[in-house]
């Protein structure tokens, strides 16, 4: 008979484990991925990332599910995501919620507004992978009204793209812990908080030096037209 610790602990776990092996069997699971995926593309606090991650670490290391049909489902909730913050963006603006005016989200916004203006297509696919991003880019290239029938397809390639990379995520994971989805999807959900973070502190890092080098380039151009501006003959200051 074992100790009554290890012992509940290793029941624990296979309950769980048994729990997640017939979520991932379900077709629920599909339905959730899809709402989160939709809800997410215009509501930041929902982690869409999370659950796709963690169904194909699961199915990766179980066997269970269908990770084309889940990738699927994540890819085409997030178009319509995205769509939806275009559609809210272009008929309420970027300010009509508080949620909207919190300093981290107006910070964003004021970002996808300058960088809209020069390279819009790099910055609606990069901002996919961000989730904050995500809904100042889309939400405020509706506000600046960019053209939807550029949008939507960008919208298409970066579902995709999104789908499949975070998928991969789980997928490694789960390869790698064969037989343990508990532990396949707590290490996937990690890996991805990771990369999510280290992705969002370089952007900050190429913002800043992107910022520095504009404030520098302004400043040389005053100089350079204050030194082209002639000064007054001896001549004409004694007239």
């Amino acid at each position: 008979m074992c100790p009554i610790a290890p012992c509940f602990y290793r029941r624990s776990v296979d309950f769980l484990n048994e729990l997640i092996l017939q979520a991932a069997a379900s077709p629920w699971l599909l339905l959730v991925m899809f709402g989160t995926a939709v809800i997410d593309g215009f509501f930041p606090p929902i982690p869409s990332e999370t659950v796709l991650v963690a169904a194909a670490a699961v199915t990766a290391s179980a066997g269970v599910g269908n990770i084309v049909l889940l990738c699927a489902v994540a890819a085409i909730g997030a178009v319509i995501g995205d769509n939806i913050a275009y559609a809210i963006g272009r008929a309420v603006g970027v300010g009509r919620w508080g949620w909207m005016r919190r300093p981290r989200v107006a910070a964003a916004v004021e970002r996808a507004q300058r960088a809209l203006e020069h390279r819009g297509a790099p910055l609606i696919l990069a901002a996919r992978y961000i989730p904050v991003g995500r809904v100042a880019v889309n939400m405020t290239a509706g506000a600046l009204r960019y053209p939807w029938r550029r949008f939507l397809p960008l919208s298409v390639l970066a579902g995709i793209t999104w789908a499949a990379y975070s998928a991969a995520i789980g997928l490694l994971a789960g390869a790698w812990l064969e037989g343990q989805p508990l532990l396949s999807a707590v290490i996937g959900i990690v890996f991805a908080l990771v990369i999510g973070f280290a992705v969002e502190r370089i952007a900050a890092v190429r913002r800043r030096r992107t910022a520095a080098a504009t404030g520098a380039g302004e400043t040389a151009a005053r100089e350079t037209a204050a030194r082209e501006v002639p000064e007054p003959c001896p001549a004409e200051v004694a007239g």
